[in-house]
C-alpha cells in the first residue's frame, strides 16, 4: 500500500513563492540586500481581514534568505538558525513590500534584518534572523533522501 499523500519530488522555490503569494522581485543586489513584492489575500486572513502572523513573518523570512541569495549564488540555501519578527500594525489582504538586508556575519553564518511595509511606506513588521549557509546540492540531497520509502 503506497501513501497517496507522499510527495513524489522536493517541492520547487516556486511552489513556496506561489503559497505565500510572490507577485515579483523587485530587487537582488548582490551586496546583500533584496525587495520583493507580495499579495495578502483574504484566504491568508484570521479573525477581522488581518493577514495571520505566519504568512507575515514567512514573507520577512523569504526576504532576508533572497537577500542573502543575492550576496552568495544561487548554489547557497538559507537555513534559519533564530528568527525574531516585531508586528507593529496589523497587516490587510492587499499588497505589501518585504525588504531585507545582511547587517554582518561571515562565510558561513549571517546575520539579517528585514521589513514590511504597506505601499504608502507604513512598517507593518520588523524582522531580525541568524542565517547558516548550506550547500544547495547537500541540503537538497538530503531532502530527496528523507522522501524516499524506506523498507520495513
Amino acid at each position: 500500500m503506497t501513501d497517496a499523500a507522499a510527495p513524489s519530488s522536493v517541492p520547487s522555490a516556486d511552489d513556496l513563492s506561489r503559497t505565500l503569494g510572490l507577485v515579483r522581485r523587485i530587487e537582488m543586489d548582490p551586496k546583500g540586500r533584496a525587495v520583493l513584492e507580495y499579495e495578502g489575500g483574504l484566504h491568508m486572513c484570521h479573525s477581522g481581514g488581518v493577514v495571520q502572523g505566519g504568512f507575515i513573518t514567512g514573507w520577512l523570512d523569504a526576504a532576508m534568505a533572497h537577500a542573502l541569495i543575492a550576496r552568495s549564488g544561487h548554489d547557497i540555501v538559507p537555513m534559519s538558525l533564530e528568527l525574531k519578527v516585531s508586528f507593529f500594525a496589523p497587516t490587510r489582504p492587499g499588497r505589501v513590500i518585504a525588504e531585507a538586508w545582511i547587517e554582518g556575519g561571515g562565510k558561513s553564518t549571517c546575520f539579517m534584518e528585514a521589513r514590511l511595509t504597506d505601499p504608502a511606506g507604513v512598517i507593518l513588521a520588523k524582522a531580525s534572523s541568524t542565517l547558516r549557509v548550506m550547500d544547495r546540492a547537500r541540503v537538497e540531497g538530503a531532502a530527496r533522501a528523507a522522501l524516499e520509502p524506506r523498507a520495513v
